[in-house]
């Protein structure tokens, strides 16, 4: 008899659509590798250091994000049992990798790197005499014998992490230039200098730089995290690094679903508009003036009070676990937000078709018979795409700053999903304590502001290589 696997594959609906949308876009980006323009946009953005430099750090988002997207069911361990048992918690691929950071719970708060909790509490002494004082963690610093070691063993720490992050950097680095093409030891040093010195050395810098430091921080935190909570704990004793890493599927999913949702809406509605014009043109222009005249906040309010009612209608049998529940949130909160974003987009897609169908080539295809399904899709829709995608890079941070919003409100994500929007809800309350809590906050302030300001850095250089309006400045 076969060994039964230590796990249950789950396929969360956010799961497949995330890899789904992984499919689309390397194949997407395998057909724009035969485009002669499209590769001459992307070698514009390879030669500039700041993009490269934000794309390092977008694809880190994305790993982390990926490997969140990978889930299952853990084995219960049952030694007489034939048929194998599965727990109903639902764990994913970061939680093993992060698993000291998932179990290591405090009782409540604590600082940064600290060795006692934040609170005082009534402790008991050697001879039975009751006195306040700042408890000792359980696993904050538990591996030391004295707390006289606490700085040394950090800095320690944190340096023997960072290098070994930098030379694990270097390695796959000198891998990856083997595998374009192989080469022996001794060749590889040149190899690396002849990349900084080749067509664009300053982005090929930038690129190697930014993966340094990228390896330095994860080899410092990988050092740093199985004995120390490195960004504190929350009033329930999670460690927030743990937290911050779990919001960044979230973030990404509301963004990239969101404009999965939206941009097909605005081709469809936009191009019809301008191109068609008449009664269509009309009509469309009524639902999105309509649309506009909502206010945006009101009518997603209205949107994900109507699903919890629906939600509670059904009861909690209705989900195996409470994250198919969230999980059905998060993506009814991004059908929402596609279905009320796509105006903008539309409008703009609008005015260019109006453009582009007075143009000499279009009304010499219309003359000749061809249908408006082939001018449509030979004509109009590629001198499109470059406002299609330059709209969305932008959009994308907006998105993500728009869940944050929504769930300090109220109307965000579950509560019970783990989101930089509902770590800042919580933090709200905690910046009234005394002594303040303030590292819950700035987590999920410096990671999201790392995502978005990678996402507006190549977005600019995006736009700046697609629209022809600046391609030749």
């Amino acid at each position: 008899m076969a060994s039964a696997l230590p796990f249950q594959p789950v396929l969360l609906l956010t799961d497949r659509l995330a890899w789904l949308l992984v499919v689309v876009v390397t194949t997407l980006l395998l057909w724009a590798r035969r485009q002669p323009h499209l590769r001459a946009s992307a070698a514009q953005i390879g030669s500039r250091p700041v993009p490269v430099a934000a794309l390092v750090v977008l694809l880190c988002y994305v790993v982390v994000g990926l490997a969140d997207s990978l889930h299952f069911h853990p084995a219960v361990t049952a030694p007489d049992d034939d048929a194998p048992r599965y727990s109903a918690e639902v764990l994913s691929v970061l939680d093993l990798v992060l698993e000291p950071l998932r179990e290591n719970t405090e009782k409540t708060y604590s600082a940064p790197l600290a060795l006692h909790a934040h609170s005082k509490e009534t402790l008991t002494g050697p001879d039975g005499t009751e006195y306040r004082d700042y408890p000792r963690l359980e696993h904050g610093g538990a591996h030391l014998e004295s707390a006289d070691q606490h700085v040394r063993d950090v800095a320690m720490r944190s340096l023997g992490g960072a290098l070994a992050g930098i030379g694990a950097t270097a390695v796959a680095v000198l891998a990856w230039l083997w595998l374009r093409r192989p080469l022996r030891p001794q060749q590889a040093p040149a190899r690396l200098l002849r990349l900084l010195r080749g067509h664009s050395p300053y982005a090929a810098r930038s690129a190697l730089l930014t993966l340094a430091a990228v390896g330095a921080v994860i080899g410092a935190l990988w050092a740093l995290a199985p004995n120390y909570h490195v960004l504190g704990t929350d009033k329930v004793g999670l460690d927030v690094l743990y937290l911050s890493l779990k919001s960044i599927r979230t973030g990404l999913l509301i963004g990239s679903l969101t404009l999965a949702v939206m941009i097909p809406l605005a081709l469809l509605f936009g191009i019809a508009a301008g191109y068609f014009g008449g009664w269509i043109d009309d009509a469309i222009q009524y639902v999105y003036t309509t649309l506009t005249s909502i206010p945006g906040v009101l009518l997603i309010a209205a949107a994900v009070l109507s699903l919890d009612l629906w939600m509670e209608t059904r009861g909690a049998g209705a989900f195996s676990t409470l994250s198919e529940r969230a999980d059905l949130r998060l993506l009814a909160l991004c059908l929402i937000l596609g279905a009320t974003g796509w105006v903008g987009l539309c409008r703009l897609l609008r005015g260019e078709a109006l453009k582009l169908r007075e143009l000499e080539y279009v009304q010499a295809s219309i003359c000749s018979g061809l249908g408006h399904a082939r001018i449509l899709s030979r004509h109009l829709l590629p001198n499109v795409m470059h406002i299609v995608l330059i709209t969305a890079v932008i959009d994308f941070s907006g998105l993500v700053l728009a869940e944050a919003v929504l769930s300090y409100v109220g109307i965000g994500v579950d509560p019970a999903m783990i989101s930089w929007g509902n770590m800042i809800n919580a933090a709200r309350l905690e910046l009234a304590r005394d002594p303040v809590v303030w590292w819950s906050l700035l987590a999920a302030f410096v990671f999201m502001f790392g995502l978005v300001l990678a996402a507006n850095l190549f977005a600019d250089a995006v736009r700046d290589a697609l629209d022809p309006r600046l391609r030749g400045s």
